[in-house]
């Protein structure tokens, strides 16, 4: 099973409470926390709880907006609609004691008018995976430090559907829909991923993607899946949701159980499910929005009675969240236990004679190993040299986590998950680069705006130096910059007619002496790239091309290439005096009749050369 620290407040921290202001759980084994109500964070908070999740204050839709409508750039609103940022400071009051849970990053209902496919028809996939990385960017700038996350929330399918409305309007927890039928659904599960289905059975891509984002950010913090129905009727396609994006790599430290769906479920009832849902995803589980919606107040109070002690005192139950304290200020009705005049239903008088009683009866035996940073590393173990080629595919190895100074381990940035090239170059370490095979190797295609690499540079000494960059493209603007240590040191644009035609841009460039990390960022879309070359000097010759001075040049010499199309089937063999002779050849050729991709090889260096030939 997976390890997770919860750091929790031990039994020692108790004598530091008063009793007049200790929470149910202060000095216990585990949290016993509940939301803000009616966007609030009430004065009593304290007195009962331990743990905060605004209700909806952390939500996307509650948060993120754009300067002008649908369009401009992105605005954060931290305490907007609720107390987002409140809730955090709440917490941070008293750090050990109060804890805090982010609900939630990524959820098909609440998120931005902007991604709605309906109020914004100019929305696009691109453009949401924008939004989603501004978003966790925010996110993380905001709070570093968070300790819970609700990664993903209700991504479940059941029936023609998810829980909630990522791509089309759903119906929320027994039945109660927040989702926007307006809205019209959104790309959130284009733009992470998407979701393949193999043998009739969901991966959830897109979960995934969103999890290892988040750990990318917070590598110290427990990352949870969340969703309801999960101890009734989607019991098995939750554990089977959670067995999945675990077998994919997503680094998923807790699965969050709503626990809407317990009213009137007996005791053994509720013990055997939870024990199931542990057993076979092998994770922690979070009792996350746990409510009980019943007018009687005996009823109300067994149903506590008969399933909060197993949630407090089974191990690898890691916290308890209840979904709201005062009648008539909670989601869904009858799910209260005080009045707003200050009168305790059942349920809460069961509860705080029940702490009060069992509170060394807690046990939590989960504990986590955060994730230790560990630095990039040169691709083949050795830093490029400069002077020297670097190959554009070679870019470092990534590492993991985030320094204590903030800066970030990883080497690349893209902005999919997937490998559009199609290579299986680098699928162990960097499988969501877009990498080509192409005549002249491995190169990184498809760059979009915004993604970047980094490589380990040594460079000899410090000065002045032509970089020179082996690209193709067929677009207008493509350009891409250079940098050493965060420094700019070059801004290149890019042309070219052709994807199959590279050519060589340069700049000049000066550069420190030692080891640096080399920085590639695109800011024009879209090119291939397929080496970097730095020589010495400001305006330098190209590579491999000789530069005579009062000397006579040598007689051109023949050479054979041999002509093959694309399936490998030699086609025959010509002779030129150079290869951009044999190219002229080629294309001028009767003897091609018909029009495609051919590729030339030289006979006597083996260099090949593809060429498309027009008829």
């Amino acid at each position: 099973m997976k390890k997770f620290s919860l750091s929790l407040a031990v039994a020692a921290l108790a004598g530091l409470v008063s009793v007049a202001n200790a929470a149910l759980a202060d000095g216990g084994a585990k949290f016993v926390g509940n939301i803000t109500t009616s966007g609030q964070i009430r004065d009593d908070m304290g007195t009962y709880w331990n743990q905060i999740t605004p209700e909806n204050g952390c939500k996307w839709g509650s948060i993120h907006s754009l300067s002008n409508g649908n369009s401009g750039t992105s605005k954060f609103a931290w305490d907007n609609y609720d107390k987002c940022e409140g809730a955090y400071k709440w917490a941070k009051e008293k750090p050990g004691e109060r804890h805090f849970k982010f609900h939630a990053l990524v959820w098909g209902s609440q998120y931005p008018n902007f991604l709605c496919k309906k109020k914004n028809p100019g929305i696009t996939v691109e453009l949401t995976r924008q939004y989603i990385t501004e978003w966790f960017d925010a996110v993380a700038a905001k709070f570093p430090d968070l300790e819970y996350i609700d990664v993903v929330n209700e991504a479940i399918w059941a029936g023609d559907n998810y829980h909630s409305g990522y791509g089309k309007p759903a119906a929320g927890a027994e039945g109660r829909s927040t989702d926007d039928t307006e809205c019209g659904g959104s790309y959130i599960i284009e733009a992470l991923g998407g979701d393949r289905v193999v043998n009739g059975k969901h991966q959830y891509d897109f979960i995934t993607t969103a999890f290892k984002m988040a750990r990318e950010r917070w590598p110290k913090a427990v990352l949870i899946y969340n969703d309801y129905n999960t101890l009734s009727w989607q019991m098995n396609e939750g554990i089977e949701l959670i067995q999945t994006i675990v077998k994919n790599g997503a680094p998923v430290d807790a699965y969050g159980q709503q626990a809407h769906d317990c009213k009137g479920m007996s005791k053994s009832d509720f013990e055997s499910k939870m024990t199931r849902i542990h057993n076979e995803t092998g994770l922690p589980l979070l009792v996350s929005e746990y409510d009980i919606g019943e007018a009687d107040d005996n009823k109300q109070k067994n149903d506590y009675a008969n399933q909060i002690p197993f949630m407090w005192e089974t191990p690898w139950v890691a916290g308890i969240t209840i979904w709201g304290y005062i009648n008539g200020a909670t989601w869904a009705a009858n799910t209260g236990i005080m009045e707003k005049d200050g009168r305790k239903r059942a349920a809460m008088t069961w509860l705080e004679d029940y702490f009060a009683k069992n509170l060394d009866k807690g046990k939590n035996d989960v504990t986590f190993t955060p994730v230790e940073p560990e630095p990039q590393t040169p691709f083949k173990g050795t830093a490029w040299a400069i002077p020297g080629k670097i190959e554009a595919e070679d870019f470092d190895v990534p590492g993991k986590g985030v320094n204590e100074d903030g800066t970030s381990n990883k080497s690349y940035s893209d902005s999919d998950s997937e490998n559009q090239g199609g290579s299986t170059y680098r699928k162990d370490d960097a499988s969501d680069v877009d990498l080509y095979d192409k005549a002249t190797g491995v190169i990184v295609g498809y760059q979009s705006e915004g993604e970047w690499l980094e490589y380990t540079v040594n460079i000899a000494k410090a000065g002045d130096y032509t970089v020179f960059a082996s690209v193709a493209t067929e677009n207008t603007d493509p350009a891409f910059t250079l940098s050493i240590d965060g420094k700019s040191v070059a801004s290149i644009p890019v042309s070219g007619t052709s994807w199959d035609d590279y050519k060589l841009v340069s700049a000049n460039v000066t550069l420190p002496e030692g080891k640096h990390i080399l920085r590639m960022d695109v800011t024009g879309a879209w090119f291939d790239v397929d080496y970097f070359e730095f020589v010495e000097g400001k305006d330098a010759p190209v590579p491999g091309v000789a530069i005579h001075s009062n000397v006579r040049m040598q007689t051109p010499v023949l050479a054979d290439y041999d002509v093959f199309d694309l399936n490998g089937v030699r086609l025959g063999r010509m002779s030129a005096y150079s290869v951009d002779e044999a190219v002229s050849m080629l294309k001028n050729s009767n003897s091609i009749k018909i029009q495609g991709v051919y590729l030339l090889r030289s006979v006597k260096t083996g260099a090949v050369k593809t060429i498309r030939v027009a008829r």
